[in-house]
């Protein structure tokens, strides 16, 4: 069966109503007119840490399973020139404020979970389960960009996310996942697209617990 539209047209046209939703929240909006409080951003940072630890991991593991020694090659350069980027940037803030024994909140660790019992799904599903991760960051990074306050004290971050290279980065993980779809059954690209959705769902989930501080509640 010849297949009209990519599977990345597909899965981002599925998860845009959440993409939306992430352009509304109170943790974006703030964070692009520069008045979200630094508690706030710090105590996000700190869970990213967290989750960039297990994501690299992911990214690892995805490349030893990938049919193709270019795909291979580009996952691995995921997980250690583009993660480097980001604890840099971790750096960046967290040394002004200090490091803390940081344990993950529900929703880090949901997300986390998430993320790593893919690995025992087909690889199809396992690298669509990372993309939003590119995606959504590169959207949102660019939109804060184009619409941040002058003087905005997270213009670090928001650089980090709308940066050319980043959005190389970006075009090449679509296009891994394209051809990996393309090649899959008509099953496996729905829960490709089952996949995507729920991550983004998760990179939603993750900004809202940073404005609400979560808590575990025991």
């Amino acid at each position: 069966m010849e297949i009209n539209e990519k599977w990345s047209d597909t899965a981002w046209h599925a998860a845009q109503p959440v993409y939306d939703d992430i352009l509304r929240s109170p943790f974006v909006t703030k964070l692009a007119d520069g008045t979200l409080d630094m508690e706030r951003f710090v105590f996000y940072l700190r869970q990213d840490a967290l989750y960039i630890e297990n994501y690299c991991r992911v990214l690892a593991s995805i490349a030893s399973r990938v049919p193709h020694k270019d795909m291979t090659e580009a996952f691995l350069h995921f997980a250690l020139d583009g993660v480097a980027v980001e604890k840099a940037m971790h750096q960046i803030f967290l040394s002004r404020f200090g490091h803390e024994d940081t344990k993950p909140t529900p929703s880090c660790l949901l997300y986390m979970s998430l993320l790593s019992t893919q690995a025992t799904e087909p690889v199809e599903v396992q690298a669509a389960a990372i993309l939003p991760c590119f995606w959504v960051y590169l959207k949102v990074g660019k939109h804060i960009a184009a619409t941040a306050a002058e003087n905005n004290p997270f213009a670090e971050w928001i650089a980090t996310y709308s940066d050319p290279a980043f959005e190389v980065s970006n075009q090449r993980a679509i296009d891994i996942c394209d051809a990996l779809a393309a090649e899959a059954s008509p099953e496996i690209r729905r829960r490709m697209t089952d996949i995507f959705v729920a991550a983004t769902k998760m990179e939603w989930l993750f900004w809202d617990s940073a404005y609400k501080l979560e808590k575990w509640m025991i």
